[in-house]
């Protein structure tokens, strides 16, 4: 990018210049901040932390505790014929051991509650291509997928960008912590029809938006009767679903499935990932698991343009398969989280700031709205450029995260040291009191 070069006139395609990537989102621009002047304890104290990314480090001990204890784990195993086997395969199918391992973790973390086949087990390189990828399969170009708000900003790209299918937001306010409810999905329904615009399907995050607050058991039984009664697909991301701070909080759409003997089941969806509840992002390993058996089909087809590495499956399939483990960690890493997010509410109370009561997730939802100077989302926004600006503070506005409700923002607290947390308070506390 450094050499410059005479640029042509000759044309790229509709996804090349298309705008729909949403990268000129604040939740992006925050991230510019960040990689432009990074906090670091020791060589820069006065950089930016970085508070809008849901990343999980506080257990990543437990996991390098791990491999200095299985050093065979990260190997291809004895002999130059496992090397060669692993080296070349290619079959999207993805290792039988490591679907099998990875099924036994999903049913591990949700407390035994919910069974899954490691047979319908797809494997994508991330929740982003596996979410794109249902996408691609449920939608065609010109049809929505409803999604409730706040949302991740990131569905902005991974649900529309390369796939021409649109969103139609799912407008929740706090009122009632922002969960889903059916009055609000029939509004997003009339709406589409009022485009002329066909719903192919409704997705929802478990947690249910950006907060970290899990859906109520019946709130996801009136989902189910309304997909149902729609007649489209649902699909759950449930990414977060080890990251609650008690499995019996985590109510995932697989138990009412079972507990309706699976009747409608092949229109639902999950999507899960080990980036958030292992904290191994890097890794790039998402799954979809469908109850329908030609998206199933469909799924490992198109998979192969996000293959996950032989290497990290082997690696991975050990790892979970070691249930002594992952009891060990599920416990742990809860129990941290738990108390990083004690941390952070009483910190932020302290600077007379509230948040939204959640039980789950790496992050908080922290209400700024009586510190606005004007109730807008450029209020929102001014407000948000002042804590980057002076704070020094990455956080994610809710503009950005389609929040209809001006002064609301998404705060990650998993993502750094205790010490990192503690000097991110402190400049918030700081920052509140200059405005007081």
């Amino acid at each position: 990018m450094a050499i410059e070069i005479e640029q042509p006139s000759v044309g790229l395609s509709r996804v090349a210049v298309s705008n729909t990537h949403g990268e000129d989102s604040p939740y992006f621009e925050g991230w510019k901040a960040y990689d432009e002047n990074p906090y670091d304890e020791v060589n820069n104290p006065s950089g930016v932390i970085q508070m809008g990314l849901a990343e999980n480090q506080v257990s990543f001990d437990l996991l390098e505790e791990y491999l200095e204890q299985h050093s065979e784990a990260p190997t291809w195993g004895n002999g130059m014929s496992s090397f060669r086997e692993n080296a070349l395969f290619q079959d999207y199918h993805g290792l039988k051991a490591f679907r099998k391992a990875m099924a036994s973790f999903m049913e591990q973390i949700r407390g035994g509650r919910a069974k899954f086949d490691p047979e319908r087990i797809v494997l994508t390189a991330g929740a982003t291509a596996a979410n794109e990828l249902l996408t691609f399969i449920l939608a065609d170009p010109g049809d929505a997928l409803l999604v409730p708000t706040p949302y991740y900003p990131g569905f902005d790209r991974d649900l529309r960008w390369r796939t021409g299918v649109k969103i139609v937001p799912v407008h929740c306010n706090s009122s009632n912590n922002f969960q889903v409810t059916l009055q609000a999905l029939e509004d997003a329904c009339n709406e589409a029809q009022a485009k002329n615009i066909k719903v192919r399907g409704l997705l929802i995050t478990n947690p249910s938006n950006p907060l970290g607050a899990t859906v109520q058991r019946s709130v996801l039984e009136e989902i189910l009767d309304f997909v149902t009664r729609k007649n489209i697909h649902l699909v759950s991301d449930e990414i977060y679903s080890g990251s609650v701070f008690s499995s019996s909080e985590f109510t995932s759409i697989a138990e009412i499935l079972e507990a309706r003997k699976f009747r409608q089941a092949e229109r639902v969806h999950i999507v899960y990932s080990l980036s958030k509840d292992l904290g191994l992002p890097g890794f790039r390993v998402g799954t979809i698991y469908s109850y329908n058996d030609q998206v199933v089909t469909t799924a490992r087809r198109m998979s192969s343009f996000s293959l996950v590495s032989s290497q990290t499956q082997n690696l991975l399939a050990s790892m979970l398969s070691d249930t002594k483990f992952t009891k060990n960690y599920i416990k742990t890493n809860r129990e941290r989280l738990r108390k990083r997010y004690e941390m952070i509410i009483e910190g932020l109370r302290k600077a007379g700031i509230e948040c939204l009561k959640g039980n789950g997730g790496l992050f908080c939802w922290m209400n700024l709205s009586p510190f606005l100077e004007n109730p807008t989302r450029e209020g929102e926004l001014a407000l948000w450029n002042s804590i980057v600006e002076e704070a020094k503070l990455n956080i994610s506005p809710g503009s950005s995260c389609h929040c209809s409700e001006p002064g609301w923002f998404r705060v990650c607290f998993a993502n750094m040291s205790e010490q990192t947390l503690e000097v991110a308070l402190k400049r918030i506390h700081d920052f509140m009191k200059k405005r007081n």
